[in-house]
């Protein structure tokens, strides 16, 4: 069995989603959540789930961090996290990293693409469709190799937060079931 840990930044609907859905799995279990915001709603959600968390500063922890992840984890799944991911940890973890990205990649990726930012620049791109990409994780902000995507219809100019509700469906409906297949197909082909 795997050992997971989610990178998460903000109030954990994602990180919860996994936890919850990796609870029964053969293949894999979330063991702890990683965040960089003190603040984070995520923290809360965890001690709920009785999860363990390590809040850090990445400026100056990530080192001693990754060192930690790399002795104890097998994988590392982005739920929210909102920094870039650095060149250490991406070689260390490579193939081993997965984000999830509330849009349809290569459209509305990048810096500064994350959250609400991405929904209201699909609404004024006037979009008929949005969506999740599931992707492996490089040293781009999200250009890694795409998994899965899921689509949504939306109307053109519809309002950013309802767009946000129909993605955030789509979020916690697949991410879980499809890092569990990776996981099991990477288990079967070793």
């Amino acid at each position: 069995m795997l050992k997971i840990a989610v990178l998460a930044s903000g109030s954990g609907s994602n990180a919860q989603s996994l936890v919850e859905h990796f609870a029964d799995s053969p293949w894999g279990r979330v063991e702890i959540i990683v965040t960089n915001n003190a603040n984070a709603g995520v923290i809360e959600r965890a001690d709920r789930l009785n999860i363990s968390t390590l809040i850090f500063d990445p400026k100056t922890e990530s080192d001693a961090v990754l060192k930690r992840l790399d002795e104890e984890i097998d994988i590392i799944l982005l739920a929210g996290y909102l920094k870039m991911i650095p060149a250490a940890w991406t070689r260390c973890f490579q193939g081993r990293m997965l984000n999830i990205h509330p849009a349809l990649l290569p459209k509305f990726g990048g810096k500064g693409m994350y959250g609400k930012h991405v929904h209201q620049a699909v609404s004024e791109a006037g979009e008929s469709e949005t969506g999740i990409t599931i992707h492996m994780v490089n040293e781009q902000y999200d250009e890694g190799a795409i998994i899965a995507q899921f689509k949504t219809e939306i109307e053109p100019g519809e309002d950013a937060k309802s767009i946000e509700e129909k993605v955030r469906a789509l979020e916690l409906e697949y991410y879980g079931p499809v890092v569990e297949a990776w996981i099991e197909n990477l288990s079967l082909s070793q």
